[in-house]
């Protein structure tokens, strides 16, 4: 009665009909920019941490890290640490060594405190800093042992040079077969509600397509976009393949 394989393939043969439906991810589309004038990602939390992230996008990073297993996750981006404590939790979930390497521009000392004050906090690394500065790259780089599976979220400034600076900065450590997930992709087809330093033509959509034609390394999952509708990282998950 219960057939995993018969259910993946009926899973596939609707995502293939799924990808056909313009309408859908129109609609799906319309929702995202609707419901981001209320802030309806900064309505969740992780284990009781803000998270800012949308709920269908909280759940295919379960999926993926589930699927790949990374023993290093490398994240830029800190905000209310939601998403660290959720990378780390699934770290802990796991069991292993797996630790998650965090990095901000302003880390305020008493969300440095509550992220620490977690019983899997071992597993945590923070820097504070610009994710794009030499020196913070550096840090990051030797925290990660040539034998370690790593996988990339980048998710702080949205300008266009900063995130292609980060693509630059951090592609090389993502190992053959992880995720290099860039978030705020979405910023190219939500329409701006305040100013902001990024905009259409500016964005990490824009920084994404820059790098994919100068770098072989990574092809993006369009499935994965398929399946998420109306993600934050549109086009922004980059597997990489060689």
């Amino acid at each position: 009665m219960f057939n995993r394989r018969e259910l993946e393939e009926a899973n596939a043969a609707k995502m293939s009909q799924m990808a056909c439906d313009k309408a859908l991810y129109q609609s799906a589309m319309d929702l995202l920019v609707r419901s981001d004038r209320y802030r309806y990602a900064y309505q969740f939390t992780w284990l009781g941490m803000p998270i800012i992230q949308l709920p269908q996008d909280i759940l295919v990073t379960q999926e993926i890290f589930w699927r790949t297993q990374p023993d290093v996750v490398i994240e830029t981006g800190i905000a209310w640490g939601g998403s660290v404590i959720l990378h780390a939790s699934l770290m802990e979930l796991r069991g292993g060594a797996g630790r998650v390497v965090a990095v901000d521009q302003v880390l305020l000392p008493h969300i440095r405190e509550r992220i620490m004050s977690y019983p899997f906090s071992h597993r945590i690394e923070l820097l504070e800093g610009n994710s794009a500065d030499p020196r913070i790259v550096a840090k990051v780089r030797g925290s990660v042992r040539t034998t370690e599976r790593v996988a990339a979220f980048l998710d702080s400034n949205h300008t266009h040079s900063h995130v292609l600076a980060e693509l630059h900065s951090y592609a090389p450590l993502v190992t053959v077969g992880q995720y290099l997930t860039v978030y705020a992709t979405a910023i190219e087809q939500i329409p701006a509600s305040r100013p902001r330093p990024w905009g259409l033509g500016n964005n990490p959509w824009t920084a994404v397509e820059a790098f994919c034609k100068e770098d072989d390394r990574f092809t993006i999952d369009v499935d994965v976009d398929v399946k998420v509708l109306g993600s934050f990282a549109p086009r922004g998950r980059l597997r990489r393949v060689s």
